[in-house]
């Protein structure tokens, strides 16, 4: 039996491999896989749907014609402009834009295009003389611009695009970047720059959880100091339209909205008195406020089609006598959407559709589902982190009852500093990064065809950059537009040599050891007492005491552990150091994110140094006390070593933090700042996000402040004074 069995097993397990072969050719429609534009050192992302390679290479030199039609649209006629543009700064090509063709041209068409090509589509066919683009929509029509942009190849007679013909298009239509800036806020030159970015590998909304970042006119108090006005988020949602992105206003609704609640003049709308953190949903005056919110932020979002209201993590839902008895009327889920079939009606009939943050069924899997109560028709459902079967039934459950379905790509980590990208730890154990994460789920939803769009987001919990979410959004790109190709691996390298260019090198390693450092930083000193509530506190060594430089020496041993890891974590920052300036010196791409890896390896270094320097402290006070009975002159000049020490340390983290500020700040404004017209209103809430322990950006070093080595240096120096004076050092 227990042979047949095993080979049963085995008979299985070649079916299973078989069967995922066949799925992969199917789904693929081609023959030709990743691999091939690889082998030409071509990184193209997204990978397009069909590439057959064969036919005239189109070969061209530093002068090009952008062929456009004679009754081309404003939108046609921008992507022309763009691409020239986009040739000169990454190529030095210049480009001029012409009705007529050239002696090497790139056509541009719209009329021309194949009724078969599908929405969002486009086609890409070289010959000798010329690269034709065609799509049907000017959105198709972009893309395929931006596509070609990747697959120029520099050759010794100019520059090439292999012969080929690409048609490609999206598997998931609407494909959206979460930017989250409830702790931060990024400056215009930043946002623009980053929704181009986004553009180019193909994403098409981007849902703007700007909470505070909003100048609300009818109240505001409630936009922080420097906020932007209606006027500005109005030109950078054109400016987006421009590259067929969509900026989509998420403003909290129910839950979230501390920064509406922590107002005096708005605490009567609580759920619970004391908790800034959510609106009670039966109180008229709930309604009235958020909608001249909502209303404000569809004014500053001229086009959109969505409005996100937020209202997850609602953790006081039904806590205040009236709702209590209302969810024994309708249940606890019923409450929750009793607010939001309020809200949705009201911003449906000012043509917004409206996005929650709901899973498909919800409402039904639920400890306390919704009962006797009509739930809002046509919400937009974008959360959940279980879809019930591997067939999406849920979500196709909720699509019959007429709701359009997001796949949630989750945020990938709430690590402070960087993102789990290729690990994570889970209850002491090393599991699968975000990447890997990401790769399953969208590949198996992208070619589901169960859902509308799919949704990428980054929380602001942690106070990461922006930029080190970069890697995830393109990754929710890649795999939303084409879910069957590439492989994983092959797509973190086309990320690498695509985004930092051919001369990136070791960035692989790097991020293993951005992942390895923040994971030390999170567990070092008080971070995670505060995060997660885990019993553990750094103490400083034993100040001297009495005469013969009496102390407690138990921080080496307290600390063993922590120092020696922070003697490994030192050596591999110094590693992470010297990959970053090595891609700096080699001319990389987007060279400012180096910078910001820089930032990081360097608090990480400080905090292993840190552990290192305190090590050596009650080392130093030992050798002191060793030496008081026979050379107290000796004995006084090792307790002058540790006060430099300890000086060097405080040194290094104030020139540590410094340069992170500075450096950050280059594209983001000051953190809890306050202008000559608008003091900064400071209020923690009971999320207790590692971002938002201090106003300002010192939540990065609040654990090395909370030591308290300065007052421990005053302590300290108070003792050399009493050594040198009353012990008679000299």
């Amino acid at each position: 039996m227990n042979i047949f069995a095993g080979k049963m097993q085995t008979v299985a397990f070649l079916f299973r491999q078989t069967l995922l072969i066949l799925l992969v050719l199917f789904f693929s429609g081609t023959n030709i896989y990743s691999s091939e534009l690889k082998d030409l050192e071509l990184n193209v992302i997204p990978y397009p749907q069909q590439v057959q390679l064969g036919g005239d290479d189109f070969n061209f030199s530093e002068e090009l014609t952008i062929v456009v039609e004679n009754n081309h649209s404003e939108a046609d006629r921008f992507a022309a402009e763009e691409l020239v543009s986009d040739l000169k700064k990454e190529w030095g090509i210049d480009a001029k834009i012409a009705t007529q063709k050239g002696r090497k041209s790139i056509v541009l068409s719209r009329t021309h295009a194949s009724a078969s090509l599908k929405e969002q589509g486009y086609r890409i066919t070289t010959s000798g003389n010329e690269l034709f683009i065609s799509a049907k929509s000017e959105a198709g029509l972009f893309y395929g611009t931006q596509t070609f942009l990747q697959l120029i190849k520099k050759v010794r007679e100019g520059f090439q695009v292999p012969g080929m013909e690409i048609n490609d298009w999206p598997d998931i239509k609407k494909r959206a970047a979460h930017y989250d800036t409830k702790h931060h806020q990024d400056k215009r030159s930043y946002v623009e720059s980053f929704i181009k970015d986004l553009a180019r590998y193909k994403m098409n909304q981007l849902v703007w959880e700007w909470e505070d970042k909003l100048a609300y006119e009818k109240h505001p108090e409630i936009g922080a100091p420097g906020a932007f006005t209606i006027a500005e988020m109005q030109e950078i949602t054109r400016y987006a339209k421009k590259y067929h992105v969509e900026l989509i206003p998420l403003v909290q609704g129910l839950g979230h909205v501390s920064f509406i609640l922590k107002w005096a003049q708005y605490k009567h709308l609580r759920e619970i008195a004391d908790s800034n953190w959510e609106f009670c949903p039966l109180k008229e005056g709930t309604y009235n406020l958020l909608f001249d919110l909502w209303e404000e932020a569809i004014e500053a979002t001229p086009g959109s089609e969505y409005i996100h209201i937020g209202s997850d993590e609602t953790y006081e839902l039904a806590a205040c006598e009236h709702c209590q008895a209302r969810a024994k009327e309708i249940g606890k889920s019923g409450v929750y959407h009793l607010f939001v079939k309020r809200a949705a009606e009201h911003l449906q009939k000012l043509n917004r559709k409206v996005m929650v943050w709901e899973r498909p069924m919800g409402w039904k899997q639920n400890s306390s589902p919704v009962k006797n109560f009509d739930l809002a028709k046509g919400l937009v459902l974008t959360e959940s982190y279980n879809y019930g079967t591997s067939n999406f039934e849920y979500v196709k459950e909720s699509k019959e009852l007429g709701y359009e379905v997001y796949a949630y790509d989750p945020n990938p980590g709430i690590e402070p500093l960087f993102l789990p990208y290729k690990f994570k730890f889970k209850a002491g154990n090393k599991t699968a990064g975000s990447l890997e994460n990401s790769y399953q789920f969208l590949t198996s939803a992208a070619m589901s065809g169960a859902f509308d769009g799919m949704i990428n987001t980054s929380w602001d919990d942690s106070g990461l950059h922006n930029q080190m979410w970069m890697l995830s959004f393109v990754t929710s790109a890649e795999y939303s537009w084409s879910g069957s190709k590439p492989t994983l691996e092959e797509f973190e390298h086309s990320f690498y040599k695509n985004y930092y260019g051919s001369s990136a090198i070791d960035l692989e390693e790097l991020y293993c050891l951005l992942n390895e450092g923040a994971y030390y930083y999170a567990w070092t000193l008080e971070r995670n007492v505060w995060h997660h509530g885990t019993i553990g506190k750094t103490h400083l060594p034993d100040i001297p005491r009495n005469d013969n430089i009496e102390y407690d020496p138990y921080w080496n041993k307290e600390y063993s552990e922590k120092i020696q890891e922070s003697r490994q974590m030192l050596g591999k920052m110094k590693r992470a150091l010297s990959i970053i300036e090595n891609n700096k010196n080699a001319g990389v791409k987007n060279v400012y994110d180096f910078e910001l890896y820089r930032t990081l390896a360097k608090l990480i270094e400080h905090t292993c140094l840190t552990y290192i320097d305190l090590s050596e402290l009650e080392n130093t006070i030992t050798r002191a006390h060793s030496l008081t009975f026979i050379d107290k002159q000796q004995a006084y000049q090792h307790l002058e070593q540790a006060q430099e020490l300890i000086e060097t340390s405080i040194n290094r983290r104030e020139k540590v933090y410094n340069d992170l500020v500075e450096t950050w700040e280059q594209t983001r404004l000051p953190k809890g700042m306050s202008t000559p017209d608008k003091e900064f209103f400071f209020q923690q809430d009971r999320a207790r996000h590692f971002a938002f322990r201090t106003a300002d950006m010192s939540y990065l070093i609040y654990d090395e402040e909370l030591l308290d080595m300065e007052g421990y240096l005053e302590r300290f120096k108070k003792y050399m004074r009493y050594y040198k004076e009353e012990v008679g050092a000299f």
